[in-house]
């Protein structure tokens, strides 16, 4: 029996089929497939002289290198920046604004800061930009900070950019001051008209009147913001940043906002402040309280690296350096939190973290490791173009990821009870089957064979065809691990439903090497799992929703989830749940460190899993993670 169990762990999946057979049967199917390939190829091709090229011979599946995960701070953008600031300690930055959840674009944000600084021996700080009191929530300092860890990565120290209202209102003063700043009064339409009208084209640009006010008035009219003399959109302190006009071709210096007026108790001061620093103004200044030595950001703030660099020099503070890389997206899917609450809201998806959203938070639910997305983000490089990547490409990089790292087990979505009439001598028996018949280091688990196991209802066809490899009366196919196939001999059905209900069968052994072999899982009394499967697919229809006619809503994806209520798993999910997490990486380093979604598993023949944060005691939940290819289905 050991030598059969182990000759059927190294079956391969045959994907045109979606089948587990031997390795000489893929291969007679593949050669078969490239004849045919390879002779209508020859039809629709023009005769020529070169002389054909053979149709190469498929490759044996072969163990892929891993990428140096410091491989984009060793090469490219990331190289470069230090070289041209070669400073340590290495002090950078990641400053969200506690506004809205994370989403997957933040994660690449997140690895280049803290992984740069990491890198060069340096620390990252995590600092909270809560200047807007009007978006600001617990629930989101929270998330972030559970999403950088969850990466793997510790902050040096977590601040806040209220920590620094004092020092930030004194230097505006000081700004005041030096002639650099004065209170502007105007409203949005008459500052669009300095600044040339809507599209730059309604006449030249011309400074606001007000910056002719002297020091004393300016001094004057700021403390009056502060002190509450004004209400929101009355007043505000604008920096003076040419010396004569805003005929300058960057609009990052055409006069730029540095506080406003906001009638909002702040989250963390209450209503110490009626006025509050804006982006432009305290982003430098805090980042040279900080000591940050590179200053790394997103490319849409290439234009305000000058107002950057011009506020720090004006006050004569430490200068950081900012550089710009491109930031990361992915089509097919929204990320704005605007039309992210909508769906939930709409209760078109379960709420922020829903597996079929880009949000960190809903990433990680579905059950996508942090490493992989490490490895994802360092194998996308990091460059000034921003990087669009298709949501397949994603899931690719899972896949290869998820392939190596994480164990297999046997899971039935929709299970159908066949009856082994000639099985008592296995009934109750023990078989040792692997985690992965490539890596020895994860181990086995052992599980009971009985009369009666259930397979997929996929795998069963009422009617035999010479095309289907997989059980129907009078066909023959493999069971995994099991030391002889089974043949159909007759099966019942529902009258009501039409739909079969029980299968009955035989050892077949007489057949030694079965064309195909199916994943089969036994009864509840040898510690099977009943379970609630859910497949997610794309949430929406398009490559880019936002531009759907009708508005993203009429885009929405019908089958973007999909329930198997009665699915049923082995009982080695038991020790996989144990033993996890899988694999133990980035922030899930340690055995019991991680979440339920730290559970993950490849079923054999369907997909990747991870178990949900619906989960109880009594009630396992699983996830899709990623099917096990592109466009994956059975014929």
């Amino acid at each position: 029996m050991a030598d059969l169990v182990e000759s059927t762990a190294k079956l391969q999946l045959d994907e045109e089929t979606g089948e587990m057979v031997s390795k000489a049967e893929l291969k007679k199917r593949q050669k078969k497939r490239e004849k045919a390939k390879a002779k209508e190829a020859a039809k629709s091709e023009a005769k020529t002289d070169e002389k054909a090229k053979p149709v190469p011979k498929p490759k044996a599946a072969v163990e892929e290198a891993t990428i140096d995960p410091n491989n984009m701070f060793k090469t490219g953008f990331l190289e470069e920046v230090f070289k041209i600031r070669p400073m340590k300690p290495v002090f950078t930055r990641f400053p969200p604004e506690p506004n809205g959840f994370l989403h997957i674009g933040h994660a690449k944000a997140i690895a280049v800061n803290f992984g740069f600084a990491r890198y060069h021996g340096g620390q990252c700080y995590l600092r909270y930009d809560d200047t807007n009191p009007e978006a600001e929530e617990q629930v989101y300092f929270d998330a972030i900070l559970e999403m950088v860890r969850w990466l793997g990565f510790e902050p040096y120290k977590i601040t806040y950019s209220s920590d620094n209202f004092q020092k930030l209102y004194d230097l505006a003063e000081k700004l005041i001051g030096l002639e650099k700043a004065y209170v502007c009064y105007c409203s949005d339409t008459e500052i669009k008209l300095q600044r040339g009208g809507e599209k730059g084209t309604a006449g030249p640009r011309y400074r606001c009147k007000h910056a002719d006010q002297t020091v004393e008035e300016n001094l004057t009219e700021f403390r009056g913001m502060r002190d509450g003399k004004y209400k929101p959109q009355e007043a505000f302190l604008r920096m003076k940043q040419a010396s004569l006009d805003i005929t300058d071709g960057n609009p990052q210096m055409w006069d730029l906002a540095a506080y406003r007026v906001l009638d909002k108790p702040h989250y963390r001061t209450g209503d110490t402040w009626k006025i509050y620093p804006t982006y432009d103004f305290t982003h430098c200044l805090c980042d040279s309280f900080e000591g940050i030595t590179h200053s790394l950001c997103t490319t849409e703030f290439v234009q305000s690296r000058v107002s950057y660099e011009w506020l720090n020099k004006t006050l004569g503070v430490y200068e950081p350096m900012q550089r710009e890389y491109g930031r990361l997206s992915i089509t097919g899917t929204l990320l704005s939190k605007r039309k992210i609450a909508k769906l939930v809201t709409e209760k078109i998806v379960r709420g922020w973290n829903d597996p079929r959203l880009y949000t960190l938070i809903g990433i990680k639910r579905r059950g996508v490791p942090p490493g992989a997305i490490l490895e994802f983000v360092n194998e996308l490089g990091v460059t000034t173009a921003n990087s669009v990547i298709e949501i397949k490409r994603f899931d690719q990089a899972i896949r290869k990821y998820l392939e190596r790292t994480v164990p297999r087990l046997m899971l039935i979505l929709d299970p159908i009870p066949v009856v082994i009439e000639d099985a008592d001598e296995l009934d109750g028996k023990t078989l040792t089957i692997p985690f992965s018949p490539k890596d020895p280091k994860m181990g086995s688990h052992d599980i009971k064979f009985t009369k009666i196991v259930y397979i997929d209802r996929s795998d069963f066809r009422e009617e035999a065809d010479p095309s289907f490899f997989r059980l129907a009366p009078g066909k023959t196919v493999g069971l995994l691990q099991v030391p002889h196939p089974i043949k159909a001999v007759s099966f019942m059905k529902d009258d009501a439903t039409g739909k079969v209900t029980e299968i009955r069968a035989v050892f077949d052994k007489e057949t030694k090497k079965p064309k195909a072999y199916i994943q089969w899982v036994p009864t509840e009394v040898a510690g099977s799992r009943k379970t609630e499967v859910r497949i997610y697919n794309s949430l929406f229809k398009s490559d880019n929703p936002g531009d759907a006619p009708g508005g993203f809503l009429n885009d929405v994806n019908p089958e973007s989830e999909v329930i198997y209520p009665d699915a049923m798993v082995e009982s080695g999910f038991d020790e996989v749940k144990r033993r996890a997490p899988w694999p133990e990486a980035a922030g899930e380093s340690e055995l019991g460190k991680g979440g339920p979604e730290s559970v993950r598993f490849q079923a054999m023949r369907i997909a990747y899993f991870a178990m949900d944060s619906d989960s109880t005691d009594d009630r396992i939940v699983l996830n899709r993670i990623v099917a096990l290819k592109e466009d994956s289905g059975k014929s």
